[in-house]
This record gives C-alpha cells, sequence and structure tokens, in this order.
C-alpha cells in the first residue's frame, strides 16, 4: 500500500519549515536509513531519514518550497506491488514565490465547527495568525477555495472581526493589528525601496517577540555592578593560562555568576508552563549569539558546576557553530534564563525581551570608568556595568527578582566567591 511521506517535525517547536532540497527523485529505490531530503527550519538546515523501504512514486512538494507544515505530505512511498499511476500529479506543489507560503495544495484545511454547527475551513497559518492576535474565524468570510478562510483574510483588517463583544476590547484588537504589506507598500509607493523577503529565522523572531511582549508581563529591575575585582582576578588567572592558549572573557564570568545565582535564589531559576510553573534544579543558562539575519540563544547545560575554562570553551564552541548554523535543536533550546550582552558593542544599558518560556533575561551593558562614592565616603573612579533584569510577573516577583539580581552582583563584584 502506498505510505505518505510527511514533513518532519526536527524540532519540539517546529511548525513549519522549507522542504531546500531532494536528495531522492521519483523512481528511486530507498532503504530504511537513506537521506531523502535537505530540511531548513528557523535555525538550521538538517538531513531527513526514510523510515521504510520502497520506491519514491511521488514528489509532492517542489525543493524550495516554504512554510511546508509539519505532517504534511510531501512524497509518496510505494511499496512492493503498488502501481506509481494511481499516485495523482495534481498533488505537486510548487515552490512558493511569497515569504510564507499556504501550500494548500499539501496542507488539508484545519476543520472546525461554528457556533451554529457548521463546518468552518481555515489554512494552519491563518489559524496561527488569528490565535496570536485573538481573532475570532467564525465572523471571517474565507476567500480561498470553499471558503476556506487564508492568511489575507486574517490580516485584512477590513476583514477583521475580534472576538471579544465589547467596543473597546473590539477596538484595542483592530488598532493592534498590523497592516499588511499591500498597505504598507502603498504608503511608500512614492518612495525609493528594496523589498526584502524574510526567511524562516526572522519569522520566528517576530512572531516570538510579538508573543512575548503580547503575553508576558514584563518588569525590569537595574542596578549597576563594579568590576574592578573581577577585572583584576581574570588578568592573574588569564596570565596562569597563558601557556595553555585559553583566554577568559568578563561573559564567562557573566555566565557563572548568573548561574551561581539562580542556585542561590532558586525561585527564580524557573520557567512558565502555561498552567503552573517549572522550577529547574540545574542552572542551564541561554545565552544570546548574534548571526547575519538573526540570533541564536545557545545553552550552557549545568553551569553552575562548570569550571569557567569549560563554561569559555563551550561558549566559542556553541558560538562559532550558531554563526555556521549547525546548532542541533537541543544545543538552542531550554534553559530557565537568557543573558544578552551588548557590551561589546558599546550599549551601556538596555532592556531585553523575554524568550519564553524563560521566566527572566538579564541584558548586560559595557563597562564604563565612573566616578562613585566608596564605603570610606571618598571619591573614586570604578569600571562600572549596568545591568537589567527583565522579569515574568506570572513567574517572579519584585523581591525575588531583587534577591536574584544583589546575588549576580555579589558573585561578580567578589569573583572569588563564585570559584568555590
Amino acid at each position: 500500500m502506498a505510505i505518505n511521506i510527511l514533513m518532519p517535525a526536527l524540532s519540539p517547536t517546529m511548525e513549519e519549515g522549507t522542504l531546500a532540497k531532494w536528495l531522492v527523485k521519483e523512481g528511486d529505490t530507498v532503504q530504511s536509513g537513506d537521506l531523502l531530503a535537505e530540511i531548513e527550519t528557523d535555525k538550521a538546515t538538517m538531513g531527513f531519514e526514510a523510515v521504510d523501504e520502497g520506491v519514491i512514486g511521488k514528489i509532492l512538494v517542489a525543493e524550495g518550497t516554504e512554510g511546508v507544515a509539519v505532517n504534511a505530505p510531501i512524497a509518496v512511498l510505494l511499496e512492493e506491488g503498488d502501481d506509481a499511476a494511481t499516485v495523482p500529479a495534481a498533488s505537486v506543489v510548487a515552490p512558493s514565490a511569497a515569504p510564507v507560503a499556504e501550500a494548500a495544495a499539501v496542507v488539508p484545511a484545519s476543520v472546525a465547527v461554528k457556533a451554529s454547527g457548521t463546518r468552518l475551513f481555515a489554512s494552519p497559518l491563518a489559524r496561527r495568525i488569528a490565535a496570536q492576535n485573538n481573532i475570532d474565524l467564525a465572523q471571517i468570510k474565507g476567500s480561498g477555495p470553499n471558503g476556506r478562510i487564508v492568511k489575507a483574510d486574517v490580516e485584512n483588517p477590513v476583514a477583521v472581526v475580534p472576538a471579544q463583544p465589547s467596543t473597546v476590547a473590539q477596538t484595542a484588537v483592530a488598532m493592534a493589528t498590523s497592516p499588511g504589506a499591500d498597505v504598507v507598500k502603498k504608503i511608500y509607493e512614492a518612495r525609493e525601496f528594496e523589498e526584502i523577503s524574510l526567511d524562516g529565522m526572522r519569522k520566528i523572531i517576530a512572531a516570538r517577540l510579538t508573543e512575548a511582549k503580547q503575553t508576558i508581563p514584563h518588569f525590569y529591575l537595574r542596578r549597576n555592578v563594579q568590576l574592578d575585582n573581577l577585572l583584576k582576578t581574570r588578568a592573574e588567572i588569564n596570565s596562569g593560562l597563558a601557556e595553555t592558549g585559553q583566554k577568559l572573557s568578563v561573559n564567562d564570568f557573566i555566565i557563572k555568576a548568573s548561574a551561581k545565582a539562580l542556585q542561590a535564589v532558586p525561585e527564580c531559576n524557573a520557567v512558565w508552563a502555561g498552567d503552573r510553573i517549572l522550577q529547574m534544579k540545574a542552572s542551564d543558562v541561554a545565552v544570546a549569539v548574534a548571526i547575519e539575519g538573526g540570533l541564536f540563544t545557545p545553552v550552557i547545560q549545568d553551569a553552575e558546576l562548570l569550571p569557567l575554562t569549560s563554561i569559555s570553551s563551550k561558549m566559542k564552541d556553541l558560538a562559532g557553530r550558531a554563526r555556521e548554523r549547525k546548532l542541533a535543536p537541543h544545543e538552542y533550546q531550554g534553559g530557565s534564563f537568557a543573558i544578552s550582552n551588548l557590551g561589546m558593542f558599546g550599549i551601556e544599558n538596555f532592556d531585553a525581551v523575554i524568550n519564553p518560556p524563560h521566566g527572566s533575561i538579564l541584558a548586560v551593558g559595557a563597562g564604563v570608568k565612573k566616578p562613585v562614592v566608596g564605603a570610606d565616603g571618598q571619591l573614586a573612579i570604578a569600571t562600572v556595568m549596568s545591568v537589567t533584569l527583565s522579569v515574568d510577573h506570572r513567574v517572579i516577583d519584585g523581591a525575588l527578582g531583587a534577591q536574584f539580581l544583589n546575588a549576580f552582583a555579589g558573585f561578580m563584584e567578589n569573583p572569588l566567591s563564585m570559584l568555590v
């Protein structure tokens, strides 16, 4: 019996991907474990292996097609005795010219039931956009085949009717709905511009950060940290490491201090899980790494147990492979806490957006020499670093966040205490 080969989920959070390249063609015989295709997610390109043996009877999704939903049929595998002539040619989907593909011929319309009892058809992408913007699909007239609701229907502010019954709520949703590409381009039609399509990474960044700012009740805690003791300790350690070729960065100390602070205030070592909080045992610290076109947040697991030299080595390895987009999903997913350090770019302070489901993120600025008043009341010059903790108030209250930030500052200002 013919078997549908489905678009795989290459990570727990993957909802769609790009079928970058086919490694087989129609008529090829494949065995279990053979590579069939290269699938591009928002973070990496990975090989997809055959599970069963048989003959590739029909390729349903052309290479280069974007926005192919997880579990959508992408090819048909024929077993012994199957006839390729029975596979319908009309199923083939060509590469999309749009930034996000609806892939209507491959992805079956999602079906729901209106309050009236009639069925409602909508594409998976339209459903996701509606859910993110709190739009009631039952109030929208679909423009797709057989009245199917597609992406354009939920993005058109004229067609959208929010689910909230009150006038105030309806107005709020309408104001929050971003205008579509055609509307924005119309505004700037008299000006010269270059249109840049979104790749998978930028789409995910846009979706996740919108989700974060709309759904996470952020609050912010700020304080200064004096770095002079740490810089002296770092110089001494690096002098001892000179023959090994290793060199610790200030960021390595920041990771270690954060991990130790999460252990000192364990209630802050937590994530939001919808209807509960998960308090983690180990300090798994995510660190933002800028790459061309976006960023990764590779995770240093068990950072509280690792010596600074191990943290340094792991971070260099993860950052290097992140820039080459060669990280495996388990290397950039997870953690309860993240660090975003823009100090090396000369930024003195900023507010970072929480990466869900993390409970908090630490924004780190540059160390700058400033006048300070010492413990003896005398004016002195110190190297001062500004840090801002963005906190999910559903997970961490103000006093707990302050305790964490004080613990972090204590480890940074007394670096030997984080080495024991």
